[in-house]
Formats: structure tokens, sequence, C-alpha cells
């Protein structure tokens, strides 16, 4: 499997090719092309994370339906956690 850098810019929308995504600063492994799903936002859309510490949350004060998201290893900011917006009940949309 090849790995796919993501970070603040979209890209990667349309591709659905086995992989598996890294953060674009320092490689972390982030998402699998398993937890992938279409989505009309022009970013890649995924369910979950690959492992439990590929990012770090943080509370938005203004956004209480949404977590601040970056890579878990270097900090690099990779968008939102929009909580409940996922493709089923309850999921989340990274």
């Amino acid at each position: 499997e090849k790995g796919r850098g993501i970070g603040r810019r979209a890209g990667f929308q349309n591709h659905f090719e086995p992989g598996i995504y890294v953060c674009a600063k320092c490689g972390y492994e982030l998402f699998s092309s398993h937890a992938k799903y279409a989505h009309s936002t022009p970013w890649p859309a995924f369910t979950e994370t690959i492992h439990a510490d590929s990012v770090a949350k943080r509370a938005e004060h203004n956004r209480p339906q949404a977590l601040k998201v970056s890579c878990g290893r270097c900090g690099n900011g990779l968008g939102h956690e929009f909580l409940n917006d996922g493709p089923k009940p309850g999921q989340s949309r990274f």
C-alpha cells in the first residue's frame, strides 16, 4: 500500500485507491482507505483514524459540533472532526 500525504489542502476527495493516508508534514499514518467515503465537501472524508493516537483533538468554542484535529505526532493542522456527520447515525466525519 502506498502512503498518501494529506494536510490542509484538498486533492484526495475523489481518490479511492487502496492505501494509507499520512501526514503531509511528518508521514505519520492517519487514515486508511477502508475508512474513506464519498462526501459532498471538497475534502476527503473518513469515519475513523488508523491508530488511536493518529490525531489530537481539541474543542472549538464557536463550533460545538466540531473538534479541531491535528497530527498526533507533529501537530500539523488537519482540519476538523464533525461530530454525528458521518455516513451512518452516530459516526463522525474527519
